[in-house]
C-alpha cells in the first residue's frame, strides 16, 4: 500500500428532517387537532482512530462523506428517524486542520479516540407544537436545520519514540532492520527509503519502544529538496532523534561537514526539532578505514559523547538500545 500523509476531504453533515403539517383525521372527532410529527436529526461526521489504519491512501480516491439526512415528521406526532452517523477511520498521528484558517482542529494520538468533526442539523418541529388557545389549526412547521460543510486537512504524524536521521546512505534502514523488527528495503544508492519504516525495540531491561527511520534528509530539504520536507514532520512527535553518521564518508578536512548539515536543516524547519535530545552514532565501523576517522571526528566534537557501531556486524548495538532505552525513561521522568 502506497504511503500517503497528507489528504484534503470535504464533509457534509446530514440536514434535519422537516416538521410534519398534519391534522387528525378520525371518524368520531369531528374537530381534530394539528398533530404533525418532528423530523429527524441529520447525522453527525465523526473522525476515529484505528489502529489497522497507517496511512491516509485510503482518501486517494474519496474525497467526499455524507452523512445520512434525517427523515421527514409524519403524521400522528410520529417522528422521522435520525440520520446514521458517519463514521471515518483515521490512523493514529493523524492531525485535522481547517484548510481555510489553517487552525488545528484535533491532534489524535489514540487508537479509539473520536470526535464529531461536523454535526449534524437539528429536526423541524412539527405543527403540533404551535397550536395556541387562539391558533387551534397551525398549517405550519419548521424545516429542519442544515447540517454543517467543512473542508478539513489530514496531516499523519508517525508517532514513535526514537527517530533516526542522517543524510541518505547513512545506513538509518540497515540500522533499524538491526535494532527491530521492522524490514526496510536496503540499497547502496541515494533515497533507498522513499517513506517512513517503523520498529518495535524490546531492550533486555526495560519497556519496548517505537523507531522510526526518516529518509530523505539532504542539504536545502527544509525547502523541499531531496525528500525531507515531507518527511521532517514524522520526527516532531519522537522525544529522542539518532543522529547517524556514516563514518566511511566522513571528510577529514571537514570531518563536521554532514553532521551540520542535517542540524541546519533541523533549525531551519523547525526550532522545536533543533533541540530534541540527540544521540550522536557513528556507524560502519566494521570497515577498515573509519577508525581513523572516526578519531578526527571525534576530536572535532570535543564533549559530545559519540558511540561507535556496526549494524551489519552488531557491534555497540546493544549500547545502543541500552542508551536510547534510558533516554526514553528520563524524558518520560521529565514530562
Amino acid at each position: 500500500m502506497k504511503f500517503i500523509d497528507e489528504a484534503i476531504i470535504i464533509v457534509h453533515s446530514g440536514n434535519g428532517g422537516k416538521g410534519c403539517v398534519s391534522f387528525r383525521r378520525e371518524k368520531y372527532v369531528p374537530r381534530g387537532g394539528p398533530d404533525g410529527g418532528d423530523g429527524g436529526k441529520g447525522g453527525d461526521i465523526v473522525l476515529m482512530v484505528s489502529s489497522e489504519k497507517n496511512t491516509l491512501y485510503h482518501f486517494r480516491s474519496k474525497k467526499h462523506f455524507q452523512a445520512q439526512n434525517g427523515q421527514n415528521g409524519q403524521p400522528t406526532q410520529k417522528s422521522g428517524k435520525a440520520g446514521k452517523d458517519l463514521i471515518i477511520q483515521i490512523p493514529p498521528g493523524t492531525l485535522i486542520r481547517d484548510i481555510e484558517s489553517g487552525n488545528i482542529i484535533k491532534d489524535f494520538t489514540r487508537p479509539g479516540e473520536t470526535h464529531i468533526i461536523a454535526k449534524g442539523g437539528m429536526g423541524g418541529r412539527g405543527n403540533v407544537h404551535f397550536k395556541t388557545s387562539t391558533h387551534r389549526t397551525p398549517k405550519f412547521a419548521q424545516p429542519g436545520k442544515p447540517g454543517q460543510t467543512l473542508t478539513i486537512k489530514l496531516e499523519l504524524k508517525l508517532i514513535a519514540d526514537v527517530g533516526i536521521i542522517g543524510l541518505p546512505n547513512a545506513g538509518k534502514s540497515t540500522l533499524i532492520r538491526a535494532i527491530s523488527s521492522a524490514r526496510p528495503k536496503v540499497g547502496a544508492y541515494p533515497f533507498t527509503t522513499l517513506i517512513p519504516n517503523l520498529g518495535m525495540v524490546f531492550p533486555k531491561n526495560g519497556n519496548p519502544f517505537v523507531v522510526a527511520d526518516i529518509p530523505g534528509l539532504i542539504e536545502g530539504a527544509h525547502k523541499g529538496a531531496g525528500l525531507g520536507i515531507q518527511f521532517l514532520k514524522h520526527i516532531e512527535r519522537t522525544h529522542v532523534l539518532v543522529h547517524l553518521i556514516d563514518a566511511s564518508a566522513i571528510d577529514p578536512h571537514d570531518p563536521m561537514h554532514n553532521y551540520e548539515t542535517v542540524n541546519k536543516e533541523l533549525a531551519l524547519y523547525s526550532r522545536s526539532l533543533s533541540e530534541k535530545k540527540q544521540l550522536l552514532v557513528l556507524t560502519k565501523m566494521d570497515l577498515p578505514e573509519t577508525g581513523p576517522a572516526a578519531t578526527v571526528f571525534q576530536n572535532a566534537t570535543p564533549g559530545i559523547p559519540v558511540l561507535l557501531i556496526s549494524a551489519r556486524t552488531g557491534l555497540g548495538i546493544d549500547e545502543l538500545i541500552n542508551r536510547l532505552s534510558e533516554m526514553r525513561v528520563q524524558h518520560d521522568g521529565n514530562g
